[in-house]
C-alpha cells in the first residue's frame, strides 16, 4: 500500500466529492501548483489507489427499479469452485457489486434489474445455473437510503 501524505488524502477527498473537478481546481484547494498536483493524481491512478471515475446514475430514471441482494452458497468448497463462481459472477452485467463473505452464504451479490419479472428471468436462467450453486436467497431492497458514499479516509502518516 502506498504511503499517502496530506496532499494525497486531500486530493482523494476532493475527487470523491467531485470527480469532475479540474486539476487546476484541485491544485488550488490543496495548495499545490497544477503540475505537482497532476503528478500526484497520476501516481494515485498508477498505484491503483484511484481506480477510476464514474457517473452516478439514478437507477429508477433509467428503468432499473429493482435492487436485489443475492446470497449464494456453493455446494463444495474448493479454490477451483470459488474461482469458477467468481468468473461467472463477473460476467453477469446485472451484478453491480459482489463480495466473498463469511457466514451463512459464500457470496453476496448486488443485482440491479428493471423489475421482478426481469429478476425472475435472471434467477432462473443465469444465477441458478452458476457452477456449484447449492442455495440462493434473495433480499429485495425496499428503498435506497444511501449508495455510493464517500470513504472515510485515514489521516495521513
Amino acid at each position: 500500500m502506498p504511503s499517502l501524505d496530506k496532499f494525497d488524502v486531500a486530493i482523494l477527498r476532493i475527487l470523491q466529492e467531485d470527480a469532475r473537478a479540474t486539476n487546476v481546481e484541485i491544485a488550488e484547494r490543496v495548495n499545490l501548483s497544477p503540475s505537482p498536483c497532476l503528478r500526484r493524481i497520476r501516481n494515485l491512478e498508477k498505484s491503483g489507489v484511484l481506480r477510476g471515475y464514474r457517473a452516478d446514475i439514478d437507477r429508477k430514471q433509467v428503468g432499473l427499479g429493482l435492487t436485489v441482494f443475492v446470497e449464494m452458497k456453493v455446494g463444495r468448497h474448493s479454490q477451483e469452485n470459488a474461482r469458477l463462481q467468481q468468473e461467472a459472477l463477473l460476467a453477469i452485467p446485472e451484478v453491480v457489486s459482489c463480495f466473498l463473505i463469511s457466514g451463512s452464504a459464500d457470496f453476496l451479490a448486488e443485482v440491479v434489474v428493471a423489475d421482478l419479472a426481469a429478476y425472475e428471468t435472471l434467477l432462473t436462467e443465469t444465477l441458478l445455473a452458476l457452477p456449484g450453486v447449492a442455495d440462493i436467497r434473495s433480499n429485495f431492497a425496499i428503498r435506497t437510503i444511501k449508495t455510493g458514499g464517500t470513504l472515510k479516509l485515514p489521516e495521513p502518516r
